[in-house]
């Protein structure tokens, strides 16, 4: 049975999006089926992995409103065993239809209960933001990433999603865990990143991943490319980050899934 993990932080430009693209593609490549569901209405994963927005025929949109079969939506990526369900352009206004809608705020988890047997991950791509589409992907997910940038604000508002996170489980989802925090953007010549680094691990024991994401060009360009960064630059450092926070993913899961424990093929690679 596959493992659903929601990407949130309600704050943006953090590096979900680059986090979900690029963890998926190395879980790809180590040969686990793998889908991203886009949730955030500017559709950034979706062009991330090569996929054109115009003209989809049916996205994220449709499964959470209409309740499409995710099978119909998904599309092939450039990574073999990675697929996409897209975002629409109507995610934009999706909020305001759900509140009227029966079993608002699950109704991604019903439409996802069917991929359970077919994938051992799906991503939830989630909006900068804590409404029903974030929601929706915390009551359908098992666990929570949860990125943080290396600035002195990173843990404002963290409280926050926490509390989100501990609402979700007293009411819809009790089985919601966090699966790790991740943090990005962080500038080895400054001592800014380090103290950063420092409090959050301070603050989080044992929450916080062992990978760390850099700043880094090549991460900010592959997006134009529509590539992942194994495909688009995979000797940069950015992409040794998101091979090594795939290995501590495949790691805690095989842990907490004995069953599930497979060697990546490029585990130990450079």
């Amino acid at each position: 049975m596959g493992e659903i993990v929601a990407c949130a932080n309600q704050k943006g430009g953090v590096g979900k999006t680059t986090t979900v693209v690029n963890v998926a593609s190395y879980l790809a490549q180590s040969g686990r089926r793998v889908l991203v569901v886009d949730l955030d209405p500017q559709g950034n994963a979706t062009s991330g992995l090569g996929i054109d927005r115009e003209g989809l025929g049916g996205s994220a949109y449709d499964l959470l409103v209409s309740m499409q079969p995710a099978v119909e939506l998904e599309r092939l990526s450039q990574i073999d065993g990675l697929r996409i369900i897209p975002s629409g352009r109507e995610l934009a206004g999706v909020e305001v239809e759900l509140v009227a809608l029966e079993g608002r705020e699950r109704r991604l988890q019903r439409a996802l209960r069917s991929e359970l047997d077919r994938f051992d991950f799906i991503f939830l791509d989630c909006p900068p933001s804590l409404g029903l589409i974030t929601v929706n992907a915390l009551t359908a997910a098992r666990s929570v990433l949860i990125p943080i940038q290396c600035e002195y604000y990173a843990l404002e508002g963290l409280s926050q999603l926490m509390s989100t996170i501990d609402l979700i489980r007293d009411n819809l989802n009790p089985g919601l865990r966090v699966n790790g925090i991740l943090l990005t953007m962080y500038d080895g010549r400054t001592t800014l990143s380090a103290d950063v680094s420092a409090e959050v691990r301070r603050h989080l024991p044992g929450q916080v991943f062992d990978a760390v994401v850099p700043r880094s060009v090549r991460l900010a360009e592959a997006p134009g490319y529509g590539k992942p960064i194994t495909l688009y630059s995979p000797e940069s450092p950015g992409a040794q980050a998101y091979r090594e926070l795939a290995q501590e993913i495949l790691a805690r899961d095989s842990a907490l899934r004995p069953g599930a424990d497979r060697t990546p093929v490029w585990m130990g690679s450079a």
